[in-house]
């Protein structure tokens, strides 16, 4: 079966009120630095993988959306402006019918052709919604539609069991480094030890050196 290309949606919060349980998690690095680096690095492995055609970007932070711009992706005021699933259904609709994934912004881990893999998973023509838990299982990293279907994304605490409780499939592939999502310092160390994108590893170098090395 061939694969489609997809248009992935990435909603970024503003630096100064993204990733608040990461606040201190790596000390002499400041927050925002952080916060842009996590995204920075999820753009840059979605970017790289060869199932995706465009990647809507949705955010008010201008630091954001110059980086995104400058990677290649496709920047989109946040104008509604209403949360984080508001803004998937605004990138969602922001384009041509086809095949829509959103995807949250926090995966310094992620590796293309793990995406690929979920996204050529989800690829049925059966109307149905498909949907990648994080690493606990609680939450959703990834939610995917098929051409003709919303995305009607449920993201938020116990966001696995929402998507699946309004239709979606649950994909249970191994893709460690798309699982791995980053809410707090033990995640980012868990993710360091997949492999961290750039930018990322970079700041956990300055940071933490003895974490980074360990």
């Amino acid at each position: 079966m061939s694969q489609p290309r997809w248009a992935v949606v990435v909603p970024v919060k503003r630096l100064t009120a993204a990733k608040s349980r990461l606040r201190g998690a790596l000390p002499g690095v400041p927050h925002e630095e952080l916060a842009l680096a996590l995204a920075a690095d999820t753009l840059r492995a979605v970017l790289a993988c060869p199932a995706v055609a465009e990647v809507r970007v949705v955010c008010d932070d201008a630091r954001v959306a110059a980086v995104a711009r400058t990677a290649g992706a496709r920047v989109l005021p946040d104008e509604p402006d209403a949360g984080l699933n508001a803004a998937f259904r605004h990138g969602a609709a922001a384009g041509t019918a086809g095949w829509v994934a959103g995807l949250t912004a926090d995966l310094p881990a992620l590796r293309p052709a793990e995406l690929a893999a979920a996204l050529l998973a989800a690829q049925d023509r059966d109307g149905v919604r498909r949907f990648v838990p994080d690493a606990p299982g609680g939450g959703t990293v990834l939610l995917a539609a098929p051409p003709g279907v919303a995305l009607d994304p449920r993201f938020g605490v116990g966001s696995a069991a929402a998507h699946a409780a309004s239709g979606a499939l649950p994909l249970t592939g191994d893709w460690p480094s798309l699982r791995r999502d980053v809410d707090t310092a033990a995640d980012l160390a868990a993710a360091a030890r997949l492999g961290l994108g750039p930018r990322t590893a970079a700041l956990l170098d300055a940071g933490c050196p003895a974490a980074s090395a360990s």
